[in-house]
């Protein structure tokens, strides 16, 4: 909106109202976790941000006129080219990564992951609990409802169907976790071992730590975190390490033989031979 002078322009007015509004709405909320008068103060405060700011637009505009400065700003560069990224000079576009780990170097580790893991479970299963069924019984109460009727006792038997569940199961998320690593692990150029060895382990122990119990009560009264982190932490240490010694192929984004299409952008294309900008 523009006022009477034509060399300014009215701006809606500064104010303080939102913020008071929003530090009430907070209060109010935070008070449900601990005390009746914060909720209080914070619906005092939020009606009070809710006034002030109603009266900043009601029954008229609060505005501020601010002077104009016209002029088209001007852009100017001493270069004649663009600069390119060096990333990968051989090519008009890069995408990153460069190159990548084919999917049989996601299922060579997680393959490789899942025998390691399975051995630490059943390594638990003999020296802590005296069954190596134990383990695999407890794995098969994650999707099969005749492991979770099992008795305490029947828990340390061998059970046919429950092992056939939880090898199929065992194979299915090794297998699906391997391929994640081969296709996450070049996107981190530094230590890729570590954030599937250690990191991403870790991360998911604690995540399964605090929901285990509302998914599954019956595999969380049963399990040791330190042997569950323990067979995680090998996993992820295994099929990252078999990940990383894969040889690595380029993507489908850089193949030579890819067709580009579409209209190349302002900086990606080639400076002539003669050194001279393209119009």
């Amino acid at each position: 909106m523009t006022s009477g002078d034509p060399g300014e322009i009215e701006v809606p007015a500064a104010t303080a109202w939102p913020l008071v509004l929003a530090f009430g709405l907070t209060l109010l909320f935070a008070g449900l976790l601990t005390s009746a008068s914060v909720s209080v103060l914070g619906a005092v405060l939020a009606v009070a941000g809710c006034t002030g700011w109603f009266r900043e637009v009601l029954p008229r505009e609060h505005e501020v006129s601010v002077p104009l400065h016209p002029g088209k700003p001007s852009i100017v560069t001493g270069r004649r080219v663009v600069d390119r990224l060096a990333v990968a000079p051989d090519q008009l576009r890069a995408w990153l990564p460069l190159r990548t780990h084919p999917i049989s170097a996601g299922l060579k580790g997680g393959l490789a992951g899942g025998a390691a893991m399975a051995v630490l479970a059943c390594a638990y299963g003999v020296l802590k609990a005296g069954s190596i069924w134990y383990p695999i019984n407890l794995l098969a109460t994650v999707v099969y409802a005749e492991s979770v009727r099992l008795g305490p006792q029947q828990l340390y038997s061998f059970h046919a169907d429950s092992f056939v569940i939880a090898l199929f199961l065992h194979l299915l998320l090794s297998t699906l976790v391997g391929l994640l690593y081969g296709a996450m692990l070049p996107m981190f150029a530094r230590r890729p071992v570590l954030l599937g060895g250690l990191i991403a382990p870790v991360l998911w122990s604690g995540l399964l730590y605090t929901i285990l119990g509302l998914l599954n009560p019956l595999l969380e009264s049963h399990i040791d975190w330190f042997w569950f982190m323990a067979s995680q932490v090998a996993f992820g240490l295994v099929a990252g390490l078999i990940v990383a010694r894969q040889p690595r192929v380029p993507t489908r984004e850089n193949l030579s033989f890819t067709l580009r299409a579409g209209i190349e952008a302002p900086g990606t294309i080639p400076p002539e031979e003669n050194g001279g900008a393209r119009p």
